[in-house]
């Protein structure tokens, strides 16, 4: 019996537990977004070109530099964002470092009052918070959980999302991109393999939320029919203006 029980134990992690996805936001926030963005963001420009008359070497062009720019924008922004933020909790961890060397009891008293109010009985606060508190890195991590909501030895890593960023922005960049690649010059197709993409990309990002595919993959496909309809209008009237 004890043989099953490690065995189970072995295999799921701990007895009687389940596993979380990890929602830290390492690189799953900026790949999707990423993608999404590069889809939306090329098939507007070429939506847009081609909609003003452009020919098939402009539109490959034009989706190209778009694809480069935004995929290096996308990463520089992601690495600029999440280096900032780390920043700003290291520098909030160090002054609750500090404050934990310079007023150890009050601290503790503080750690006691804040599992009181999650509902544990005040003897038994007392008893937690002097254990913790008596592990100074173990204290402090309880109190950054607690004050700051945040585990700082779980970090989002700057490069991971920066390159998670870039690779997702060039995928989904370069599907609108395709059929003019291999040589299909028609702006209808590649409209039509964009819409594919922003169902089959905002359905399975619903699956991994445990929300219904057709609402992910709806609200994508709306979204993405309205930013290129608007600059498609805008290459059409570009168009007619300097005919």
């Amino acid at each position: 019996m004890a043989t099953d029980r490690r065995a189970h134990a072995d295999t799921h992690g701990h007895e009687g537990g389940h596993h979380h996805r990890d929602v830290s936001g390492g690189w799953l926030r900026p790949a999707v977004f990423g993608a999404m963005d590069g889809l939306v963001t090329n098939v507007s420009l070429i939506a847009g070109v081609g909609g003003g008359g452009g020919s098939a070497h402009t539109i490959v062009l034009t989706g190209l530099a778009g694809l480069a720019a935004g995929a290096c924008s996308m990463a520089a922004g992601e690495y600029v964002s999440v280096s900032s933020q780390n920043e700003l909790i290291a520098a909030e961890v160090d002054q609750e470092r500090r404050e934990l060397e310079r007023n150890p009891a009050a601290e503790q008293a503080e750690l006691a009052s804040m599992l009181r109010a999650r509902g544990v009985s005040a003897a038994t606060a007392r008893q937690a918070a002097a254990e913790i508190s008596a592990q100074p890195e173990k204290a402090l991590a309880v109190h950054a959980l607690e004050e700051l909501g945040v585990n700082p030895g779980e970090l989002p890593s700057p490069v991971v999302a920066a390159g998670a960023s870039m690779a997702s922005f060039a995928v989904g960049a370069l599907i609108p991109l395709l059929p003019y690649l291999v040589g299909v010059d028609v702006l209808g197709v590649a409209l039509g393999l964009a819409a594919v993409a922003a169902v089959a990309g905002g359905g399975v990002v619903a699956r991994l939320t445990n929300r219904p595919f057709w609402r992910g993959a709806l609200r994508q496909l709306i979204l993405g029919a309205f930013a290129a309809g608007i600059t498609y209008l805008i290459g059409i009237l570009f168009h007619h203006v300097t005919a």
